[in-house]
């Protein structure tokens, strides 16, 4: 009962989505949309099912976000108990080695002092026999000159006149051990244990981070005009003749670069190129909005992350500033990985399976597209091509 007509409510204004009398719809409302109560009624019945639908389905969504988040942590979980029984294991073997090499170091310096001690005491023995024998000596020669006896001193002179049979003393010494190089020598075969177990460690690491492996191109849209390209997008040169392509905000002019036609901007991507017969090299990856006209820096606060082959074997990693690389031997093939929520890009030697150098800490805000530049061919010294190659994962 509407109170201010005394009416019943039996229509529905849409306009203003409120119940209305008869009264009210040729009044107040009489220019609004007014229908039926009961057909209201369905409208609004409709609505709520619509909105009870959307609701379930959003109910489902968050159940499968949860299912996936629970997925997710029970992934990391196991990760963590992997990496957790790996280490234990690694540091287990590292600490009996230490212990090991401890004890053997300590034996050999043992070892060495007992020899000496029981030579001293084998020279001492022989000192003090020969004492002993000198003051016997000694005793019957006074006795001998104190004798009135004189048929028995000339009878027993010539066998007491002298001293007993020694040995020449003179050179015999007892020489402390020479410890010099014990220590070291132990330490260096720890180095060896160290070694191993550390190449151990980046073959199963360089196994994991292969698993996430993309696919990858060249975008001959961002080529600089003097690059080669091959038709698969795999391979890329540096030519001779520059090519007449079409000026794009995209392309590098300047710099004989190139990025991938794909980028990242989540997860963890892994690729490879071929370096083999090069002696001018850079290869990492690059954020989208990197300068690509003039002369580039290569550097991660202007958006590189970077490695670089120099003079045939020059290892630098461009990290403003750049900071050159010890390798134990030349790469052919460079593994590149990169995990965009760590912050991390790690540049690895596959043959050697072999962590060539790292960036940590990255903050990636942007796309990320992977950069390559096979830099001037120098008459042909530098002619090999960089070339995107599948993963070997039976290696």
């Amino acid at each position: 009962m509407f109170v201010k007509h005394d009416k019943l409510l039996e229509l529905f204004c849409k306009t203003n989505q409120v119940c209305v009398c008869m009264l009210c719809s040729v009044s107040d409302h009489k220019t609004h949309d007014v229908v039926p109560l009961k057909e209201g009624y369905e409208g609004k019945k409709a609505e709520l099912g619509k909105t009870e639908a959307e609701i379930q389905q959003m109910i489902q969504k968050r159940r499968l976000k949860i299912q996936e988040m629970n997925g997710s942590v029970e992934l990391s979980k196991a990760g963590a108990d992997r990496e957790i029984a790996d280490g234990v294991q690694v540091f287990t073997a590292l600490k009996e080695s230490v212990e090991r090499s401890q004890a053997e170091l300590i034996d050999t310096i043992k070892v060495k002092q007992r020899e000496t001690e029981e030579q001293a005491e084998g020279f001492i023995k022989e000192l003090e026999q020969e004492v002993s024998e000198l003051k016997k000596r000694s005793s019957e020669v006074e006795q001998l000159s104190r004798s009135e006896d004189q048929l028995h001193l000339f009878q027993s002179f010539t066998s007491l006149n002298a001293a007993p049979p020694t040995k020449n003393w003179t050179e015999v010494r007892v020489r402390p051990p020479s410890y010099e190089g014990t220590v070291v020598r132990a330490v260096t075969q720890l180095e060896e244990t160290l070694s191993k177990q550390m190449k151990k460690l980046l073959e199963v690491e360089l196994k994991r981070v292969q698993q996430y492996e993309v696919e990858v191109t060249l975008d001959p849209d961002t080529a600089h005009p003097d690059l080669i390209l091959s038709d698969d997008g795999k391979q890329v040169t540096h030519g001779d003749v520059k090519n007449n392509l079409q000026k794009n905000p995209e392309r590098f002019n300047h710099c004989v670069n190139v990025l991938a036609k794909q980028s990242f901007s989540s997860g963890r991507f892994y690729y490879e190129v071929q370096i083999k017969g090069k002696t001018k090299w850079d290869l990492g990856v690059a954020r989208e909005s990197i300068n690509r006209k003039g002369k580039i820096t290569l550097a991660p606060q202007k958006g590189y992350w970077t490695i670089v082959l120099r003079n045939e074997n020059e290892y630098k990693a461009f990290a403003g500033p750049s900071v050159r690389l010890s390798l134990k031997s030349q790469p052919e093939k460079v593994g590149v990985f990169v995990d965009y929520e760590e912050g991390l890009v790690s540049f690895y030697d596959v043959d050697a399976a072999a962590l060539i150098h790292s960036f940590t800490g990255c903050c990636f805000k942007e796309k990320l597209y992977p950069y390559f530049s096979p830099c001037l061919n120098h008459g042909g010294k530098n002619s090999a091509p960089l070339i995107i190659s599948p993963v070997n994962h039976t290696e």
